[in-house]
Formats: C-alpha cells, structure tokens, sequence
C-alpha cells in the first residue's frame, strides 16, 4: 500500500495525513502513519529508486484502465508545506507509457454508474471532510485580509504625559465614550488633579491614579482605518525600568514622548534621565522605528514656540544617532498636545500652529513600514522522508511565543507575544524550559476569540496538561518540533555603557540579566576577548578586565536554566541588557549557547 502525501502534520513520532492520493487513485483524509526516524536521503540517491517509483505508478495507469489520478492543486498548510520537485518529470513519463484508454468502454462504465447508483460511505465522507476544508479554507482567508497589526510602546522620562496620550488616543479613537470621562474628570477634580483625567484610563489601578506614576505596563488596542493597533503605555519612573523593558521587549514600533515644557525636557535629557536610558534600551530591545512626539507644546511656557521646538530637536538627533538610530529613515518628530488632543487624529489647524504642516499622530502611524512577518516563521528545517514515495522536502513551523504572565481561569491562561510561526486551537505544543506538554484549548486576541493568531499578536492562550504555579514569566511556549533551547551558560558579545562608580568589567562581576521576558541574575565567568572598536574583530591579546566603552566577548551563567536563542537565529529571543543597581550597564547579543537542552 503506498500513497502520495499533499497535505500532513506531524505530531511526535506520527503523521496524520489531511490530504493525499493513493496510488490506485483514491483520496485519503484522516489517515495517521506512524514512522520511527526521519532520515536525510541525498540527491544522487534519488535516482536508485526512481525506478521503483515509475514501476508504481504504471502499475497504477494500468489497473484504472488509463485513467489518470487527479491529483489536487497545491494546498499549503500552516504546519507543513510539501515541494516534490521530481513529481512532474515522472507524471510525463507516467502518461508518455500508459497505454490508451478504452474509448468505448468508458460511456457504458459510466451509464451503468447512472442506472445502478450505490451509496458509498467513503464519498459521503470525503465530501463532508472537502466541505470542512472549504470552510477552515475561508476563515484563513478571512484572518489574511484582517488589518495589519503593530505593538507600539509609549516610553521616556516620567511626567511626559505617555499615558495622557494613550488614554487621549482611546477617546479620539471611540474606545472610550463621553460618559466614562465625565467619570474620570469629576475622579480627577475630587484629587486636585484635574489635568489627570485622560491618563485615568490607562492608570487603572488606585496606587497609580494616587500618585501620577504609571507602575505596570498599560495594555489598549485601537483601530484606525488600515492599522490596528496595541499601545503598551511603558512607566517612566527609573524605579519601575524592569517594566518599561518588559513592554519594549514586545513592541514593534515605539513613541518617545518629550515634554517641552520648561525644566521638564532638561530633567529627562540630563545625566540620570530616563529620556537617554528609554532610548538606549529601546534600540537594544529591538524597537527599529520611533516617533518622538513633542508634548505639551500648548502649554504656558512652550505657547507652541518653534524655537522650543528646534531646540528639542537639535539636541536630540545627535543622541538618537549615537544610539544606533539613523534619524533620516527610522525617526520622525512631531508637535502635539496630548490633554487636548491637538495634532493626534488629524492635522492641526494652521491658526493653532502655523509653522508646521506635517502629516498628524495617527497618519505617521499609518504610514510606518515594519518589516513583514512570516506565519510559517523564520526557522525551518529540511526533511527528507522515503517510503516507496518521490522525495519531498518538507518545512516545519517553529512556533514561539515568551510568557509575560499567567493567571487561571477555567483553566491555565497565558499571556505573550507571537514571535515566530502561528498558532490553532488543538495545537500540541511544549512549556520551555520545563518541558511540560501542553494542549491549545482556546486563543484571544484583543478581546476577540479567534481559531488562529500568527506573529506579532499579543495573545491570551488558554492551555491544558499544566497548572499555572509550574509557569513562570520567561518561560517559552514552543513547538514541539525543535523546541526553544534552553541554557544555563552561553557567549554573548557585549558593550559596555557605563559601570557604577568607574568599576572594572571582569571575571566574577554579577548583574541582573533581562532578555526578553526573563529576569535572572548572571555572572560574567570568564572574558574571551575584547573587540577592536575600529575594525569589529576580536584581538588577540589576552584580557583580563575591561572598562566604560568597551565591547568584549564574555561567557555568562545563570543559576536556572532559561530559554533563548543566538541572535544570529532568532534576534528577539537573542538580544538583552545588563542592569545592575538600578542602571543599565551594558547591552548585548547572544552569540553560541552551551550545552543546549530543547529535547521534548
């Protein structure tokens, strides 16, 4: 019995096939073959069983009495997708031998089928499987033409107003109605804090709403007409940095918000601000593209002064430069006031401004290219399976999504970020680094339950096969195939920013390591080598410490095993920053990992 395989998933050491063609021409839905090893065949050994095959395949053209198999146009699945490059050369081979079919017999087989009809079981079962297909069919296509998707986190210096203008962009946006305000403004009254209202709405909690700091990190969605979109409203207290780097680590695009009110610009711009460190560390965490959005610019002080505006700026792009950011290409500034909601949904009137006529907040949203994410994610793995079968190569999906929280309801739910590759209800997948298997029961994204969600989503993920108290933050949920590697030790290239109190960089130093959603205390066991700043290639001379500036090869251990990846492979689950008393010392990027475990 041998067939030829269209559409498959694998499943631990099974593949269940969704469709494919025996050779003596039926279609097969459901079937599951189990198989104990994948084994690489090379291409000079196709040739050996090409014989075999044709010999099949004959035999099959003859026992149909000439009819040809019909094979199915190319169906690509999100968990396999199947090139058999050999199958047309012998399909013309296969028709060129066959020998002719019998013209006259074909018309009475056929109205003997019309006098004697019988019910078969078999194609009932194909159509009702073809029906289901059309339909999952359907809602894919209906999930591809679903607007794109951004994260975009709100960072700088405390007091800029990041979550005024959140909570403005929700009311302009209509998340947020009339009379959820007027609740919030006579909340801010009662406080004297009348300014406050618009940042109520993504202050949710009584400590933050008290004291005017945003604590954890404030979660909304909005649409606009081609876009929708997940602001991640980061805290911009130096107290609080742990978080703001737990939302810029998810986020695609991110909004610097400066106030141009007067001593409040310096106040973040200076030595120990968070403006610079906000920036440093947005660029280390992968956030390719900033606005930077002037705020207050309605106020007393500012009354929208270009002067003010220029000044800003000038001092600013420098920085921005300095930070790796090419300012031409990957920033944008722009003019707004975030408690009047002036230069946010639509353009500004000349009267209130009259020297800029620059596109508004939502149009520069609008119009930012990130780079497009692949479903079928950026790992695959090239099988090649023989069975009496042409060779197919087949790509395996790599899902990965790092948790950033857990909670129960109804079961075990996690919260993160699609990385790479998508995710169904029903899939099987793997808890890294504790290896614990665990099954897809149900998915949300924005509020919505959905059937699948691919990259760059932030999702709610209901699990079942393991309790909530065995997850912690960091950990990875991962495909079964290839799970996520999971370390104690690893190389990273590092650049060293600024040491406390001038100290030295040596063997022995510890720090807190934050990469992607995983906070682990390290130590730098041993220094390799230090880079050449000028030419980026290790030097040869043995080093023992190094200081402020300087860029060094290292090997860092952690105490429990963590999950991540070289950031040749995969950069968002390869880059991190070194922290250490409340100030971040160096960034960096994984380079080789050390005894590896990612064995489901």
């Amino acid at each position: 019995f041998s067939f030829r395989l269209y559409q498959f998933v694998i499943f631990g050491d099974q593949v269940v096939v969704c469709g494919g063609v025996c050779l003596n021409g039926c279609y097969l839905f459901g079937l599951t073959v189990e198989f104990t090893s994948l084994q690489h065949v090379p291409h000079n050994s196709v040739i050996n069983i090409e014989a075999d095959i044709r010999a099949l395949q004959l035999d099959s053209a003859e026992e149909n009495n000439g009819v040809g198999v019909v094979i199915p146009t190319d169906q690509n699945s999100d968990g396999v997708e199947i090139v058999d490059k050999m199958d047309e050369d012998l399909k013309d081979e296969v028709q060129e031998s066959a020998p002719a079919p019998d013209v006259q017999q074909a018309p009475e087989d056929h109205d003997q089928e019309i006098l004697h009809p019988v019910h078969n079981p078999a194609k009932a079962k194909e159509k009702a499987a073809q029906e289901k297909a059309a339909k999952e069919e359907a809602e894919e296509e209906a999930e591809a033409n679903k607007k794109r998707h951004l994260n975009v986190v709100f960072i700088g210096h405390v007091d800029a107003g990041k979550s005024t203008i959140g909570g403005q962009i929700l009311f302009l946006s209509g998340q947020v109605d009339d009379r959820q305000i007027q609740k919030y403004e006579k909340e801010a009254k009662e406080k004297s804090r009348e300014s406050w209202y618009m940042a109520y709405i993504m202050d949710t909690n009584e400590e933050e709403r008290a004291k005017g700091k945003t604590v954890e990190v404030g979660r909304a969605h909005f649409e606009t007409e081609t876009t929708r979109f997940t602001i991640l409203d980061a805290p911009g207290h130096k107290s609080y940095v742990p978080n703001m780097i737990s939302g810029a680590s998810q986020a695609d695009i991110g909004v610097l918000v400066i106030s141009a009110r007067k001593g409040e610009f310096e106040t973040g711009y200076e030595r120990g601000g968070q403006t610079r460190e906000h920036v440093q560390l947005a660029k280390t965490l992968g956030v390719s593209k900033l606005v930077v959005v002037v705020n207050k610019m309605d106020d007393p002080t500012v009354n929208w002064s270009k002067e003010r505006y220029d000044e800003i700026e000038q001092k600013m792009v420098p920085f921005l430069k300095s930070s790796g950011y090419n300012t031409k290409k990957d920033v944008i500034f722009l003019p707004i006031s975030g408690l009047m909601g002036t230069n946010i949904d639509k353009s500004m009137d000349r009267n209130v401004c009259p020297w800029f006529s620059g596109p508004s907040f939502f149009e520069v949203l609008n119009a930012i290219e990130v780079p497009p994410r692949d479903p079928n994610g950026p790992f695959s793995i090239s099988l090649y399976i023989f069975n009496c079968l042409p060779v197919l190569i087949l790509r395996i999906i790599l899902y990965r999504m790092p948790i950033i929280d857990k909670f129960k309801d109804m079961g075990t739910v996690v919260m993160g970020k699609v990385e790479s590759g998508s995710i169904r209800e029903g899939d099987s997948l793997i808890v890294m680094p504790n290896k614990e298997h665990a099954k897809v029961v149900a998915i949300y994204c924005d509020e919505d339950k959905v059937k699948r969600a691919g990259p760059g989503e932030n999702l709610r993920v209901r699990i079942t096969g393991i309790e909530d108290e065995d997850i912690l933050a960091g950990f990875v949920l991962s495909s079964t195939v290839k799970p996520v590697p999971a370390v104690t030790e690893f190389v990273a290239q590092l650049q060293i920013l600024e040491l406390l109190d001038n100290a030295i960089f040596t063997a022995g130093y510890k720090a807190i390591l934050h990469i992607h959603a995983v906070v682990e205390e390290c130590e730098i066991i041993e220094l390799i080598s230090q880079i050449d700043m000028k030419t980026r290639k290790p030097m040869k001379k043995k080093i023992l410490f190094v200081k402020n500036g300087a860029a060094v090869v290292c090997r860092i251990q952690v105490s429990n095993s963590i999950c991540v990846e070289k950031f040749s492979d995969f950069p968002q689950l390869g880059r991190f920053t070194l922290r250490t008393e409340g100030k971040t010392i160096a960034v960096g990027k994984v380079t080789a990992l050390s005894g590896a475990s990612s064995s489901a």
